[in-house]
């Protein structure tokens, strides 16, 4: 989208700050409307779409604390979530800016603005717009990928450019990040898209299993083959053949596996003749990449016939500012199965979610969602309303094991010296040997 494309709404209740921006936004917008009250802000959402709102943080009439602007950001968050917000706070306002970030905020002016800064501001966000609207992969009328995070729009990059090939994906990922969308969403998004998409979990099958359900048997090889069954890879012909949990197979299994793969034919269980196949192979894991070249229980040589092009998912937790998104996105769902009106989020049910580590990932979330919405009572789901499993809790020692990347380390860093500095800005910005510019980036790019 384009800045003279932008719809924009303007709540200040400074008429000089209202007349300068209108001003200033007129010439270079599609449309501006300015209005005093916050508390029109309901009424204005509902009669139409912005793409970006402009949200001053203190008004009239009450305490100039800059906590109306995080109340009223959260609202806007509650009743429409893709909605852009960029805070006006004067410079005492800072560090509660800076955790507006974190409450879903796109970015922060400080008082008096710069018109170009303020102009690039609104540009990026909307750059940023057009890149997720071209970016998400829709799978069905009714399931999609969500994200809008960093590691989730290189994600879609990667999509967009392997999807239309017939290489074979290795789709890498913790349990209940989503690999078996993934898989969907490039065949979906492939030239195969119309032929069968087949799914077998393969750590599932025992050794007996492994080579009738894969390849097939005809009538008479063993005791209970009554008539002849096509094999896996026969019913995905001329389509995509996913393969989940891979790495939980026998060595002797991938031996088996990686000769057809090779061969490109399949040969059924008492059959004599071989049979071609013409198959988009897809396989997924939870064990990385270096986990599974490990050659006591896994063959490289079958790495380098699965693996033309791996796709990593990330865990929710490196990609919490999803979080909004896909609650948002899940209450509406399980608002409309168990026949419940809309919900708004509070702003303590999305803290919540947000201190949590969901090691269970996008499942876990999901069906944390789906438990609220089903015991919630009235029109807004509270803190108190959810509730995690205790099933996917992990030891402390795990979590910290999984934080040993730069970024994570960063990102904790950065977090300690905050903490021990009781939130200023200044003194954390000293310590830590950068400028106060460059730890807000950082703040900014870890959601913080």
């Amino acid at each position: 989208m384009q800045l003279k494309d932008a719809h924009i709404l303007v709540i200040d209740d400074d008429e000089d700050v209202l007349t300068a921006l209108r001003l200033l936004l007129k010439p270079k917008v599609k449309q501006v409307v300015v209005e005093k009250n916050p508390n029109a802000l309901q009424g204005l959402l509902n009669a139409q779409d912005f793409d970006v709102v402009i949200l001053d943080m203190n008004y009239n009439g009450l305490v100039n604390t800059g906590n109306e602007g995080i109340f009223w950001l959260n609202k806007i968050k509650s009743w429409k979530p893709a909605t852009d917000v960029i805070l006006i706070t004067a410079y005492g306002d800072i560090d509660l800016a800076i955790r507006s970030l974190k409450e879903g905020a796109s970015d922060f002016l400080v008082k008096p603005w710069k018109n170009e800064k303020l102009l690039d501001a609104i540009s990026e966000i909307l750059t940023k717009k057009r890149k997720n609207k071209n970016l998400k992969i829709k799978l069905d009328s009714a399931t999609e990928i969500i994200g809008e995070s960093e590691p989730m729009q290189e994600l879609f990059v990667k999509l967009k450019k392997v999807a239309p090939t017939d290489a074979n994906i290795l789709v890498l990922g913790e349990n209940g990040t989503g690999k078996d969308l993934i898989a969907r969403s490039i065949h979906e998004n492939s030239l195969r898209k119309d032929k069968p998409f087949v799914k077998v979990d393969v750590g599932a099958l025992t050794e007996s299993l492994f080579e009738s359900e894969l390849f097939g048997y005809k009538k008479g090889a063993f005791t209970d083959a009554r008539e002849d069954r096509k094999g896996r890879f026969e019913a995905a012909q001329g389509g995509t053949l996913f393969l989940d949990e891979i790495g939980n197979i026998p060595l002797r299994q991938q031996a088996r596996l990686l000769t057809v793969l090779q061969n490109r034919q399949v040969t059924p269980l008492g059959a004599n003749e071989a049979i071609p196949i013409d198959i988009r192979l897809i396989c997924a894991t939870n064990l990385s990449l270096k986990d599974l070249a490990d050659e006591n229980t896994f063959r490289k040589d079958l790495i380098y016939r699965i693996n033309t092009v791996d796709l990593i998912i990330p865990p929710l937790r490196e990609r919490q500012s999803d979080l909004t998104l896909l609650a948002h996105y899940f209450v509406k769902i399980y608002s409309g199965k168990y026949g419940k009106a809309s919900f708004e989020l509070d702003p303590g049910f999305i803290k919540k979610l947000k201190e949590h580590p969901f090691p269970g990932n996008v499942r876990e979330l999901q069906y944390a969602l789906e438990r609220a919405v089903i015991m919630a009572e009235g029109g807004i789901l509270h803190a108190e309303d959810l509730a995690f499993s205790p099933i996917e809790q992990q030891p402390e020692t795990e979590l910290k094991l999984k934080t040993t990347n730069l970024d994570a380390v960063e990102k904790n860093t950065i977090l300690k010296v905050i903490e021990k500095n009781k939130g200023n800005i200044s003194k954390s910005a000293k310590e830590l040997g950068i400028t106060r510019t460059a730890l807000y980036r950082r703040l900014n790019k870890y959601d913080l």
